[in-house]
């Protein structure tokens, strides 16, 4: 990272974070409110009735599947989810039809469903961006929402879906977009990145040179694929937001899954905006992410139905804070977060002395994501080598000083993308506060960290602290654990083999990088959260064959008294 803060660096920084919360001071002593009551229909049943929610992942992912529904379930919902084997994977395409049978079937059980389209319609988020369905049949897939509304209709819907993706290279498509990607790859990022110029502003005779030029490099049959599967995608979207517009989806949010300011994700979802205009914020939102929207509509649905509006307040690092925009996507932060709040339900405030739950984001102060596997000198910085940076203590003041408050704190950690920020977890756990916090992410991109981190706090906040700590663990291992840190060891591993290829697909390696990785998980686990009591039990591995998805299971053995 950077040198460590000489003491007067530090001491200025902590003035910098102080100062903007003496105005909030004053309003400790109104104390916290009780949540907001939403005016809407009562539920049926008694009212400490918990729904049955028919969940459709839109892949097998862990994270996408059972620890989403884990923080809902720990309040007491029923979730019911279709077997893995009918969900997409990185290589296998999701069984559409037996997965449509399972929703007709389970949903006459459920009182609401929280259902990712691309499930339904193309078997899964990654084969949405490869699939070769034929326009006539992504339609008739596209209207069954409109039917199981049709077949239930008591039944409360949350939909979402994705829009394609526009990955800057074929090295961060990391083979998950057509094969011609890997070659084409970042002409075709910058073909579209001009083509969205094009039509916000115009091109100057340079940006027209390059974009005749660029339109003779990639061949015209790569074009007319991508495009063309674009074009599908984007129909069947519109059916979706006709069906939302109607009234035939409670809700339905489009994820810009990793895009740039300018680029064909942009430029779709300009021209989705404008074909959904007239329709209102509670029934429908397009915003940056995609794997955290399961929490956030699982959290919404939580709330509507107990009729609550949680208050939410929330605080940044110093810095650029809020204005960064970070790796993977296009748009600030603070704009971000507050489409995230409005999805999940809540109710931002200007202070956590109002708020249930106040979120804490961890960013540089220079606003530049790094990526959490980068730890030697020469690498990219910010190096996540865990010496203190600048921010570092800043930040873990704010913590620290908000819940000696008695705030149900949380902590959406984006200062790297992938993986956890290595000093500020060290600092949290030699100052006791890792398992004083309601929430945590630091996992994938920032947008997605920062939906899951205040989808979970928000419903975490009416937890008792133990249930908070165990969804809390889960986090540290998968993030601070294996992300930052084992899959960084890992990486260097794979190096010294010569072929870089071993890191997308592992092949003969797998389980050897299944052994090695249980071994350092076993051992990080040993230095850094002696909380956790059946190391032995730890077992890694790799459900898409590739290292930066890892499934960890474990015995769930927890000591939290000295933490």
């Amino acid at each position: 990272m950077r040198k460590t803060l000489a003491k007067a660096g530090v001491l200025g920084l902590l003035i910098l974070v102080l100062l903007p919360m003496t105005v909030g001071e004053a309003r400790w002593n109104i104390g916290r409110h009780r949540q907001q009551k939403v005016e809407q229909q009562a539920p049926p049943g008694p009212p400490d009735h918990k729904a049955k929610i028919l969940f459709i992942p839109h892949d097998n992912r862990p994270t996408s599947c059972e620890q989403t529904a884990a923080v809902v379930q720990e309040l007491g919902y029923d979730v019911i989810m279709p077997d893995k084997k009918l969900l997409g994977g990185l290589t296998t395409k999701g069984d559409t039809e037996e997965l449509w049978k399972w929703t007709k079937e389970n949903a006459k059980n459920a009182e609401v469903a929280v259902i990712a389209t691309d499930s339904l319609v193309y078997g899964g988020l990654v084969t949405s961006r490869v699939h070769e369905i034929p326009r006539a049949e992504l339609k008739e897939r596209a209207n069954r929402l409109h039917e199981l509304r049709a077949l239930h209709p008591s039944l409360k819907i949350y939909a979402f879906t994705s829009l394609m993706r526009t990955p800057r290279s074929g090295a961060a498509s990391g083979g998950e977009d057509p094969d011609y990607y890997f070659t084409y790859g970042t002409k075709i990022f910058r073909y579209t990145a001009l083509m969205d110029k094009a039509e916000m502003e115009g091109l100057s005779e340079e940006d027209r040179q390059e974009l005749t030029q660029l339109t003779q490099d990639i061949p015209a049959p790569v074009l007319k694929d991508w495009l063309g599967r674009r074009q599908h995608n984007l129909e069947a979207t519109k059916m979706l937001i006709d069906d939302a517009r109607a009234g035939k989806i409670d809700y339905l949010l489009i994820g810009k899954d990793d895009n740039a300011s300018l680029s064909q994700t942009h430029r779709e979802d300009r021209w989705l905006r404008e074909y959904a205009k007239n329709i209102p914020d509670s029934r429908f939102h397009i915003v940056a992410g995609i794997d955290e929207f399961a929490m956030l509509l699982m959290t919404r649905a939580v709330n509507q139905w107990e009729q609550v509006v949680p208050k939410v307040a929330i605080r940044y690092n110093i810095g650029k804070g809020g204005d960064t925009i970070p790796t993977y996507s296009d748009e600030r932060i603070e704009a971000t977060l507050r489409t995230e709040l409005a999805v999940a339900g809540g109710q931002l405030v200007d202070a956590p002395g109002l708020a249930d739950f106040t979120l804490l984001v961890n960013t540089t102060p220079e606003g530049v994501t790094g990526e959490a596997n980068h730890v030697r000198d020469w690498e990219p910085a910010p190096l996540n080598n865990w010496k203190n940076r600048p921010g570092t203590y800043a930040f873990l003041n704010q913590v620290d000083m908000l819940i000696r408050k008695g705030c149900a704190v949380g902590i959406a950690d984006i200062a790297f993308s992938n993986g956890s920020d290595n000093v500020l977890m060290y600092h949290l756990k030699a100052n006791k506060l890792l398992f004083k916090l309601k929430s945590y992410s630091g996992w994938n991109t920032g947008t997605n960290s920062l939906g899951f981190a205040l989808g979970q706090g928000m419903l975490a906040s009416r937890l008792p602290q133990e249930k908070a700590n165990e969804l809390l663990m889960t986090r540290y291992l998968d993030d601070w654990a294996y992300q930052a840190n084992v899959r960084t060891a890992m990486a260097h591993k794979i190096e010294r083999l010569g072929n870089p290829m071993v890191y997308l697909y592992l092949g003969e390696y797998e389980p050897e990088m299944e052994a090695d990785s249980t071994r350092l998980l076993r051992q990080f686990c040993q230095d850094h959260l002696p909380e956790f009591k059946q190391v032995d039990s730890l077992q890694v591995t790799f459900p898409w064959h590739r290292m930066f998805i890892a499934s960890i299971r474990y015995d769930g053995m927890f000591d939290f008294k000295h933490s």
